[in-house]
Formats: C-alpha cells, sequence, structure tokens
C-alpha cells in the first residue's frame, strides 16, 4: 500500500510545483475540522455495527441444523460484501467525480464502515446462533451464569460474589437490565453480547485512529484485532485489542509532552487517564501482563532533555486520572487479589508453554496431536514469520514508538508467561497465564502489520521522491489505486475471518465453544415454556449437561 498516513487536505511536500497538493475533503464547511470527522466516521462505524445484526433477525432457520447455519453465514456473507462494495463504489467513484475532491472523505467513511460491517458480521452469527432462545449463550451456566447472577445483586444494591471481578461489566448488565429487561440480567446478557461483539470493531477503529490514517487504521490495527473477536464475553477481548492502541498512543504523547503547552499537555494526561481507568475496570489482566513493557517504552521516550517536569506533568495527570476512575478496585485488586488463588488446570496447561499461537479455549472439543507439528524444530511456519516480522519491525523502526511499545509488550507478556508458568508445579495455581496467548498473538499480529505499514511508507516516500524529482518513476500506481485495492482486499479478508468467528458459536453438542448456544437452546424459559427449537420439543432448568461427558 502507499496510503499516505497525513491527514485529509495534508500537502505532501513533491518538489514539483506541477504536481498540486490535494484539495481538502471538505466541501462542506463543518468538516473541516479534525474533531468533527472523527465523529462522523464513529456515527458510520457503530451505525454499520448493527446493520447486519438487525438484518438477521429476520431470517427464517433452525439453528440447531447444521445446513441452516451455513445458508445464515452465507446469508450474513451476503449482505456483508454487497453492502461493503457500495461503500467501495463511492470511493471509487469519488476519485473520478470533481477532480478527486472527495476521495479522502469516502475513504475515511468507507474503513469506518468496513471496521463496523466486520464485527457486526460476528454479532450477526449470534442472532442467528441464539435465533429462537431468550438466554444468552451458555443460560446460567459456567461464567455465564456467575456474571448474570452477580450483575442482578450489584443493580440491587448487592455485593457482587467476587470483589476482584471487574466491576464495570457486571454495573454495566446489571444497568442494562433495569433500564431495558425489567431486571431480568439473564436476558438482558444476551443483547449485550451481541452488542458488546458489534462494537469490537468500530472501538478497535476509533482508537487506532489516534495513531494511523484510516485505512491503515483499518489495515494494520483492526484486521489483526479480528483473531481474537469473542461474541461470548466480548468485553475481555475487547479491552485487550483497544489498550493496545492507547497505551501506544500515551507513550507516543509522553514523547511530544517535553514541547506541549502545559494546558493540552494536562488535559491529555488527563484524558489518557481516564480512559486506562475505564478499561481497568472493565477487564485488568492485560495491564498486568503488559506493565513491564510499558514500563520500559515510558521510560526510553521520556523526555529527559526537552521537558523533564512537563513529562513528569503528563504522566502525574494520568495517575491521578487514573486512580479517580479506578482507584477502589485497584486496592482491592492489590490486597484481595494477592489471596485469590487459581487451580483450575485447563487444557493449555498440559501444553508446551512457548506455544501461543492458538488458544483452544477451556473447551478443545476432541484434540489430536497439540501443538500441531511444525516444520523446523517443530516450529511452525506461522511461528517464524511473527519472529522474523518481530525483528523486522524493529530493525525497520527503531526509532518509533508504537513500534517499540508493542514489541515491548510482546515480551513483557512473554517473559510473564514463562514466570507464572515456572512456577505452577511449586504453587499448583494457574493464576490465568494461558489468557497471555491472546495478547502475544495480537502483538505478533501487529508487528507483521507494522511491518507492511513501514515498507509501504518507505514505498511511498519513494514514489514522491521520483515525482519530485522528474527523472525517474517507481513503477507503483498513484495513492487511489492502492487505497481502492487495499479496502477490496480487506473486504475479502475481514468477510473471511468474521464467517469463521461466527461459525466458532453456531450451536452443536461437540465440546467446544459451540456447546455455549446449544445449552441456551434446551433451558426452560422464565414463563415454564421451552425454547422454541429445543431439540426434540425438551428442556430443563439447567439445559442439556450430557455433552460433559465428552470432555471427561
Amino acid at each position: 500500500m502507499t496510503v499516505s498516513t497525513a491527514g485529509p487536505g495534508t500537502a505532501l511536500p513533491t518538489g514539483r510545483p506541477a504536481v498540486p497538493a490535494r484539495p481538502i475533503p471538505a466541501a462542506p464547511g463543518t468538516l473541516r475540522s479534525r474533531g468533527t470527522l472523527l465523529v462522523l466516521e464513529a456515527v458510520v462505524a457503530f451505525a454499520a455495527a448493527l446493520v447486519l445484526p438487525v438484518l438477521a433477525r429476520g431470517f427464517k432457520l433452525n439453528p440447531l441444523d447444521r445446513i441452516a447455519q451455513v445458508s445464515g453465514l452465507a446469508a450474513i456473507q451476503l449482505r456483508f460484501a454487497l453492502v461493503g462494495l457500495l461503500f467501495i463504489a463511492a470511493v471509487a467513484l469519488a476519485m473520478r467525480l470533481r477532480r478527486g475532491r472527495h476521495f479522502d472523505l469516502a475513504a475515511r467513511i468507507a474503513a469506518a464502515a468496513l471496521a463496523g460491517l466486520a464485527s457486526g458480521f460476528v454479532a450477526a452469527g449470534a442472532v442467528v446462533a441464539l435465533h429462537g432462545t431468550p438466554w444468552p449463550m451458555f443460560g446460567l451456566n459456567g461464567d455465564s451464569g456467575r456474571i448474570v447472577e452477580w450483575a442482578h445483586a450489584v443493580a440491587n444494591g448487592r455485593p457482587s460474589g467476587s470483589p476482584v471481578y471487574p466491576p464495570a461489566p457486571l454495573h454495566t448488565l446489571g444497568y442494562y437490565a433495569e433500564w431495558f429487561r425489567g431486571g431480568n440480567t439473564a436476558y438482558a446478557f444476551k443483547d449485550l453480547q451481541i452488542l458488546g461483539a458489534a462494537a469490537f470493531g468500530p472501538l478497535v477503529y476509533l482508537c487506532w485512529r489516534m495513531l494511523l490514517s484510516p485505512v491503515r487504521a483499518l489495515a494494520f490495527g483492526v484486521a489483526p484485532a479480528f483473531a481474537l473477536i469473542d461474541a461470548y464475553k466480548p468485553y475481555s477481548q475487547t479491552v485487550l485489542v483497544v489498550l493496545v492502541p492507547v497505551l501506544v498512543a500515551m507513550v507516543v504523547s509522553l514523547r511530544r509532552s517535553g514541547t506541549d503547552g502545559w494546558r493540552p499537555l494536562l488535559l491529555k494526561g488527563a484524558g489518557f487517564g481516564v480512559l486506562l481507568g475505564l478499561l481497568f475496570l472493565t477487564y485488568s489482566g492485560w495491564f498486568l501482563w503488559s506493565a513491564a513493557g510499558v514500563l520500559f517504552a515510558a521510560l526510553l521516550y521520556f523526555p529527559w532533555r526537552t521537558g523533564r517536569l512537563k513529562g513528569a506533568a503528563f504522566l502525574g495527570a494520568a495517575l491521578a486520572a487514573f486512580l479517580v476512575v479506578a482507584g477502589r478496585y485497584l486496592a482491592v485488586m492489590l490486597t484481595e487479589g494477592q489471596t485469590t488463588k487459581d487451580y483450575n488446570f485447563r487444557f493449555d496447561n498440559f501444553t508446551d508453554p512457548a506455544y501461543y499461537l492458538m488458544w483452544r479455549t477451556d473447551m478443545p472439543g476432541k484434540v489430536g496431536d497439540w501443538p500441531p507439528p511444525g516444520e523446523y524444530g517443530g516450529v511452525g511456519l506461522f511461528a517464524l514469520v511473527t519472529f522474523l516480522c518481530l525483528g523486522a519491525a524493529i530493525w525497520l523502526g527503531i526509532r518509533r514508538p508504537m513500534v517499540v511499545t508493542v514489541a515491548a509488550m510482546f515480551i513483557s507478556a512473554w517473559v510473564m508467561r514463562m514466570y507464572i508458568a515456572s512456577h505452577m508445579y511449586e504453587t499448583q495455581t494457574v493464576q490465568l497465564y494461558t489468557r497471555t496467548n491472546n495478547q502475544l498473538l495480537y502483538c505478533g499480529l501487529l508487528l507483521c502489520a507494522l511491518v507492511a505499514h513501514l515498507v509501504s511508507l518507505r514505498m511511498a516516500a519513494a514514489r514522491r521522491t521520483a515525482e519530485g524529482d522528474g527523472t525517474s518513476r517507481t513503477g507503483f500506481p498513484g495513492r487511489e489505486g492502492a487505497v481502492i485495492g487495499a479496502l477490496c482486499a480487506l473486504l475479502l479478508l475481514l468477510g473471511t475471518v468474521s464467517s469463521s468467528m461466527a461459525d466458532r458459536y453456531m450451536p452443536a453438542k461437540d465440546g467446544t465453544y459451540r456447546i455455549l448456544p446449544w445449552v441456551s437452546h434446551t433451558i426452560t424459559e422464565q414463563d415454564g415454556s421451552c425454547p422454541e427449537f429445543a431439540p426434540g420439543g425438551t428442556c430443563s432448568k439447567d439445559g442439556d449437561q450430557s455433552w460433559l461427558s465428552s470432555i471427561r
């Protein structure tokens, strides 16, 4: 790709007067400010995320029938492709009309729309999977049941069953149930599973927009995140994929703080503190895995020479705001969290700790040889590419906070993983170290994407230089073709990945995550009736538990 990271309307020096800078894509005067454009992107992304789930509500099918599931996925894919192609066609049309004046605006809207449509695809899959039952995935069993119970207690002014469990999801579910479901937290959790999955893409996209231009945010920030999208407990993975760009942006701002004015510096620091506090209240685990890496990056990019006092003020404002938002929960974690032990050994605890590329979840189903045998000393090609990209990203971007911070978070999670796993036999505790799989995978994919990002920036710079001196050509076409080509490729990539992640939750009694919606169709509703598609028309209070025999 040769998409520039400059904002819309930013003139790039070419050295050749005959090539004018692209005009600002702001025919309506209200679109000239960057803030207004970002608001427009947010509105488009969240609206697009709701399109497919709303359309899926009209599907007439039996979600327990495999042919119906395949037809449902194909129907969602068709609508995803058609709507996405409309946005891409608008970009192509904008390139041709009025000398491309509105091209950047159209590309911006299309990138935001694709981010929303992609997560909307997974949410629409959840709509299909839960069609005919009011229960959330897994009903009142397992984590789902505990969350429903604790949220109901919180909504009624009582303490939850676990002081260390993140309070934000419980309060959100409790109040949502009071406002929209008459206090029924169980049925409300189904809504939030779908809405949470739908919000995944827009939230990731908007956070990466703090660092990258629209198409680059979609390609290099959003696309890697879709390896982790989750419709069962969407908030935990969403916090991870949002936390990474937020921390990177904070390190970038810290580096620049030495030359910032006092007012914007303090406001920016407080803003990061509030945002990090909200993320900590939603899911705190990722902060533990990331802390050492972020501390290293912060020390590396602290403005030691240009403004130590301002750098300290920036961090102080961020810390103060964080403590205001999440200080009470942090105190609980520092006290209660030290005595909370995880003794539940799961499938991945018996796997080589250096293998992190695929997480089979707590319900792996039937598993053969695992990890899959690799070509190089038992290590597969995917792992080799990830490690090569780690080195290449540092080589190409050693002076860029974005690259160094992501790499540091990868290494930090790796070290914490090995530290906890090395004490597992002695303490007979797990402490959820296998969840570092997700952070390692996401940061690894980001490093691969950042290599492509840095290479494309150099290609774009080379092309501008060649055009500027008028003596040579690089052989690469203009940026418009790169943008349209990238959007087409991302449409197919995100559509394919989203379909796979949606299929992961199609009901089946196989011991994997597919059992979660299956059980939801076998639980007696609160009025005493069975869900519409209950197998054989039978149901029970806890739902079908016969699947447990397949994993024992």
